[in-house]
């Protein structure tokens, strides 16, 4: 995985993840929620190891996750925990930004993280010999695409599509950004935002969180099976 992206208008936060995995992994659970070290989270789950790439916790804090770190790296099996649990392990703690600070992530498989904790963005990366931590302007938008897909010139070929996207939108809504995650560059089944490379790596789901005053929605589209799934909590 994945595609992500951050966008702020003037009312809500809007958050998009595009998953894009082997479709001989098996299909997600649907977002519902759970209870992890006594913190009420909501996220699609990873049936094969039990973790997850986009969760929401009832603080409002939300966490993306996206394979590799800066540049496609070589893979060194075995890897001592999944980073699907990692994101678990950092969203159920008291803050996520400090457990950051002071988790090991010695023989953990390179990552990506978008953390948007108390009204700040943050850029977490973890390249496999050091962490870094890079602040973001959350009045500006920002895309991600992942690194062990994309190439770097693919990378700013589809910045340059969201860039050119909300320059041409003055008003943008969730379902605005879905439609940007569904629908660009549709025939492109290599490098659009919804990929199928030969029946084998396919973009399987758009997920999305919508923060709005004291509210959080997750939205999640299944494109496989075709089916929606939405649900809320209040945040505290």
């Amino acid at each position: 995985m994945c595609t992500v992206s951050f966008v702020a208008t003037n009312d809500k936060i809007i958050i998009t993840s595009n998953r894009d995995e082997k479709i001989v992994r098996p299909s997600a659970i649907p977002p519902r929620s759970y209870t992890v070290n006594g913190k009420n989270l909501i996220f699609p789950k990873d049936p094969k190891a039990g973790g997850t790439w986009f969760v929401a916790n009832a603080d409002g804090v939300i966490l993306v996750l996206l394979n590799g770190a800066d540049e496609k790296h070589e893979v060194q099996l075995p890897y001592r925990k999944s980073r699907g649990l990692i994101v678990l392990d950092m969203i159920s703690s008291l803050s996520p930004k400090d457990f950051w600070n002071a988790i090991d992530l010695d023989n953990i498989e390179p990552f990506t993280l978008v953390l948007f904790q108390n009204n700040d963005l943050f850029q977490l990366r973890w390249n496999g010999k050091e962490k870094r931590t890079t602040p973001l302007d959350i009045h500006q938008n920002h895309i991600w695409s992942s690194s062990t897909l994309y190439s770097s010139s693919i990378r700013e070929k589809r910045a340059d599509w969201f860039h050119t996207f909300m320059d041409g939108n003055s008003e943008i809504s969730e379902s605005k950004m879905h439609d940007f995650h569904r629908y660009t560059e549709e025939e492109n089944d290599e490098n659009g935002l919804v990929i199928n490379r030969n029946e084998e790596m396919k973009t399987l789901s758009i997920t999305q969180a919508v923060i709005e005053k004291n509210k959080v929605v997750i939205l999640h589209y299944d494109l496989i099976a075709q089916q929606d799934f939405s649900t809320s909590f209040i945040t505290v």
